[in-house]
This record gives structure tokens, C-alpha cells and sequence, in this order.
């Protein structure tokens, strides 16, 4: 798991795959379609849409001369998974804090 939500959050730390993801979001998209609005050739764009395949985050399928992507929605419920283990452990530690702070309080 960990290996897969590094890939994941490696991933998404570019704008441009993170745009790419917002915009599957609304549902599938060529490869010609999501790169309208990037300045920059389309070699480059196919290695931003491999390195969000190659973290299980999108999905491509060729049919023709045409390469469709997907949201793999799945690798996105890991990436929120970890983020709310995080959140948990970091409010049992304020949780925590308050009431010791508030234990003091009442000492004094």
C-alpha cells in the first residue's frame, strides 16, 4: 500500500496531472481532448498521462487511432484513505493536548 499511495501522491504533485485528474473527474476523455489548453507538444503530454497510469490513477484504452482515459477512482479512495488515517491520529493529538491543557486549568 504504501508503495502505491508514494506513486500516487509522486503523481499528483505535477499541476498538470493534477488538471488532468480534476478533468476526468467529469468522466472519460481522449488524450487529444485532455491536452486542449496545455502548452506544450503532445509527447510530453502522453508522459504526463503515463506516469498517472503508471500510478493506477488513470486508465487508458486505444480503440482506433483514438486513446481514451479513465479515472481509476479506487487508487484515488487509497490516496483519501491515508489522508484521513493522518487526520485521525492528528486530532486524537490535539484531543489530547486540550485536555490536558484544560487539567492544568483546573489545577490552578
Amino acid at each position: 500500500m504504501p508503495n502505491k499511495i508514494d506513486a500516487a501522491f509522486a503523481a499528483l504533485a505535477d499541476p498538470t496531472r493534477r488538471a488532468v485528474v480534476e478533468r476526468l473527474g467529469d468522466g472519460p476523455a481522449s488524450v487529444s481532448d485532455l491536452a486542449t489548453g496545455f502548452t506544450m507538444a503532445m509527447p510530453s503530454f502522453l508522459q504526463h498521462v503515463r506516469v498517472l497510469e503508471g500510478a493506477g490513477l488513470v486508465r487508458t484504452e486505444k480503440q482506433g487511432r483514438v486513446r481514451t482515459c479513465t479515472l481509476e477512482p479506487l487508487a484515488l479512495a487509497a490516496v483519501e484513505q491515508w489522508i484521513i488515517e493522518r487526520r485521525r491520529a492528528t486530532d486524537a493529538r490535539y484531543d489530547r493536548l486540550a485536555r490536558f491543557l484544560d487539567a492544568q486549568e483546573q489545577d490552578n
